[in-house]
């Protein structure tokens, strides 16, 4: 019997439904591995970038305690400080990572994946997602840091559990944020310049250093709509226990995650031509 006469049930079909699902989260759980093992060949890494936190709760955290010109309610200026320092660890960390789409794209590994079955969308949300286990350990660093210096940060570890989830959704969407300008810029030199313009707006237009109360109007507007400052509430709320809108800073982080996936993945073809 030909090939050309074999019964249709014979053919091999795609899979759908679950199994599909289930075969995209094992390529993905395989990309985050391969970029995780990448920390291996400098081990260093993560310890050089607790530096800058610690340097900020140090310096710029005790001074502007002891000056008590920041109004922070019932909590410390240290303790109100360091959830945003987190979350400010954890940006520097992901607003650079289009950086390495960009080196794999000049190593030629990018063409290669390209042409494997796996879809762009996983190989973007495997990056992301290694983003962020990568800022997990800044989580633990900070905690560490202000543990040691007598900040009143919760012990819980749901909490701290459930406070680790938030960065990883905030690094998600900051590392897509990388990707996709990777994808429109497609130059490494370039891509290095705009993270670093964008990288201290992003931080300072946030509540992660000072209330929203005491901000002008205008920087008001851009904490509204900046992403970090929905991540600093939730590990407000969840380190501190101060009064924060839960669903409402997950629901923004998520929706900014997965919309940031698109874009990175929409792009992802255009960055390998």
């Amino acid at each position: 019997m030909s090939a050309d006469s074999q019964p249709a049930h014979n053919l091999i079909r795609a899979p759908r439904g679950w199994r599909r699902l289930r075969g995209w989260a094992n390529r993905v759980g395989a990309l985050t591995l391969v970029e995780l093992q990448k920390l291996s060949h400098d081990r260093t890494e993560l310890l050089i970038r607790l530096i800058q936190p610690a340097l900020w709760l140090l310096i710029f955290g005790q001074t502007f305690s002891h000056l008590r010109i920041i109004e922070t309610g019932s909590v410390s200026y240290l303790a109100f400080l360091a959830p945003g320092i987190i979350a400010q660890s954890a940006l520097f960390i992901s607003i650079f990572y289009g950086i390495q789409l960009v080196w794999d794209r000049d190593a030629g590994i990018l063409a290669k994946l390209m042409v494997t079955p796996t879809p762009a969308a996983a190989l973007i949300t495997g990056k992301a997602a290694a983003a962020g286990v990568r800022s997990i350990v800044q989580v633990i660093g900070v905690l560490a840091i202000a543990y040691l210096m007598g900040v009143a940060l919760t012990t819980n570890p749901l909490r701290i559990l459930a406070a680790m989830g938030v960065v990883v959704l905030g690094s998600a969407f900051f590392a897509c944020l990388s990707m996709t300008l990777a994808g429109l810029v497609r130059n490494r030199d370039r891509l290095i310049g705009i993270g670093q313009a964008i990288t201290f707006p992003l931080f300072f237009a946030s509540n992660a250093l000072y209330p929203v109360e005491i901000m002008p109007e205008w920087l008001r507007w851009l904490s509204a709509v900046n992403p970090l400052s929905y991540e600093v509430n939730a590990l407000r709320g969840l380190l501190l226990g101060t009064p924060s809108n839960m669903v409402l800073d997950l629901a923004v982080l998520v929706v900014a995650a997965v919309l940031g996936v698109i874009a990175a993945s929409a792009l992802l073809r255009r960055l390998v031509r």
